[in-house]
């Protein structure tokens, strides 16, 4: 199963690429599950999901049973395996979708009932052999003092031309190899990469492409349109990132596997 989380700063159109990348593997023959991690909660209409799940936090009752203990303790590994078909709805090509919710806490690292079963859903959600999972997380660099992402097998930043996300770009990286997530790439989006590449290459994440601004792409949004049912014309620069994601992530199976223990 392939598992790959998009991040970046806000604004960068992190959601937009999730969705369409997510449907665009399911047309592929994926069986995609989207898991909207953004505390604003947007991918459904990139999907083309006119209504969304309720959030998993919003089933208290729910978590509490299955992740809660007596004396305000918490089991590290809930029961998680039927959530996708109980919480989640199924979009246009077949795209599953789950929404997390926010985890109400009071700091970075929140140890809790809900954080803990949005952790092990992360890592023990399976569906079939020929699967995927695409997460769109919140904006910057908080999720991953929470841990969320363990178990990504490629963290996929967005960026777009400007010092602050490349910025937000080095953040994510050096806090991402401190949970475990080693392979990191990037996506430039609203430009080209010729000036952001050399920069990036500094930071050791490679490119796998760029999407040009696009006033299509732009309309879309406004109209809280998927891409790819708004009568977006120019695909392919989405398809070629794709192509180059599945590549790189085929030749993470030729490296040493890490002891976990």
């Amino acid at each position: 199963m392939v598992k790959i989380a998009v991040t970046g700063k806000g604004g960068v159109g992190k959601t937009t690429f999730s969705g369409t990348i997510a449907r665009l593997l399911a047309r592929d023959g994926y069986d995609v599950l989207a898991i909207d991690a953004d505390s604003d909660m947007n991918l459904a209409s990139s999907l083309g999901i006119a209504e969304p799940p309720l959030p998993l936090t919003n089933y208290k009752e729910m978590i509490d049973e299955r992740a809660g203990e007596a004396g305000g303790m918490f089991k590290y590994n809930p029961k998680v395996d039927d959530i996708t078909d109980k919480y989640g709805v199924t979009g246009p090509d077949g795209v599953k979708m789950l929404v997390m919710g926010t985890v109400e806490r009071g700091g970075s690292g929140c140890m809790c009932p809900a954080s803990s079963f949005l952790r092990a859903l992360l890592r023990h959600v399976v569906l079939k052999d020929s699967s995927a999972l695409i997460m769109d997380m919140e904006a910057g660099i908080e999720h991953l003092g929470r841990g969320t992402t363990r178990g990504i097998d490629l963290m996929i930043i967005v960026v777009e031309p400007g010092m602050r996300s490349i910025e937000t770009a080095s953040r994510i990286k050096d806090l991402a190899s401190g949970i475990g997530i080693e392979h990191l790439a990037a996506v430039v989006n609203k430009g080209t990469s010729s000036d952001i590449k050399p920069k990036l290459a500094e930071l050791g994440i490679t490119v796998l492409g760029e999407i040009p601004f696009s006033a299509e792409l732009m309309n879309a949004d406004f109209e809280g349109k998927a891409p790819l049912d708004s009568g977006l014309e120019n695909i392919a620069p989405f398809i070629e990132i794709k192509g180059r994601m599945l590549e790189m992530i085929e030749g993470f199976k030729d490296e040493e596997p890490k002891d976990e223990n």
